[in-house]
């Protein structure tokens, strides 16, 4: 298939690898994206990992708890232009869906797109911004964390925003220990909790990278398996919330931040989401 400019430039804006490697990935990959970035990293191209993002385009990211913090939510309002997710018509809107998930708590975003705001639907609302505006306007990636004790960090911008629960509020400081955490989420965007929450494919398909990577750099065929081992676990201290070197103090990882404060504070789930850089 034919490789157009666009495809290169989406690539590279994903990856940070450079046009022409960008190019040769696409063109060896026939056009797949995903496989093309695999063929970036298994060539040894230092590329941007933004698996754990949930990706858009322009829009504005709104994150919130309730009152007495055991419910959160963010979601995304997408529109097509900064100039729109900027005007105030528009973030008052994503406020007040924000205030009706609140309220409503809904479990997913068909049941927010149908809660009743004003006399409709808020698909019906977003149908009607749509042709005001003339952009397309949809909501995009909700979730919600119900759990003992939650947090909600909006980045300065609204282009980013993060939520995560605590197992327990009987804590010194737990409103700055979640803070911290949530925080760090951001801007270390971890994958999962523990390795122990990463699936089997994903594992097997980093050991599937770290391979090929050590072979394009001539390491002896007899070596590959305990150097993506090596990798693999580089990958866990680098993308596992609780492996990372805590922010605040890289003497310790999140991991043992939690544990200096209660050996039996956990964090039960967290999301992040971002626009597209």
């Amino acid at each position: 298939m034919a490789i157009t400019a666009a495809d290169v430039k989406k690539l590279r804006e994903a990856t940070g690898a450079g046009m022409m490697d960008c190019k040769n990935a696409l063109t060896e990959t026939e056009g797949d994206f995903e496989k093309a970035v695999d063929w970036l990293r298994k060539k040894g191209q230092k590329v941007a990992d933004k698996r754990s993002n949930r990706e858009a385009n322009e829009g504005y990211v709104l994150a919130k708890t309730n009152t007495d913090k055991t419910f959160a939510a963010v979601f995304t309002l997408n529109c097509e232009t900064d100039f729109v997710a900027k005007n105030n018509d528009f973030v008052q809107f994503a406020n007040k869906l924000m205030d009706l998930v609140m309220e409503h708590k809904p479990a997913n975003i068909e049941a927010f797109k149908a809660l009743s705001l004003e006399g409709r639907t808020v698909a019906d609302h977003i149908n009607e911004m749509v042709g005001k505006i003339g952009e397309k306007i949809d909501l995009n990636e909700y979730h919600i964390i119900e759990a003992p004790a939650v947090f909600a960090y909006n980045h300065y911008g609204n282009r980013l925003a993060t939520i995560m629960g605590l197992n327990k509020t009987d804590v010194t400081i737990v409103e700055q220990i979640g803070k911290e955490v949530n925080m760090q989420i951001a801007a270390m965007a971890p994958i999962a909790i523990s390795k122990d929450d990463v699936d089997e494919a994903t594992k097997q398909h980093e050991l599937e990278i770290g391979k090929e990577q050590a072979r394009q750099e001539g390491k002896p065929e007899a070596m590959l398996e305990k150097i993506a081992i090596g990798k693999l676990n580089k990958f866990f201290k680098e993308k596992i919330l609780l492996n990372q070197d805590f922010v605040r103090d890289n003497k310790m990882t999140v991991g043992q931040y939690l544990a200096s404060h209660d050996k039996t504070l956990a964090v039960t789930s967290f999301y992040r989401v971002s626009l597209a850089d």
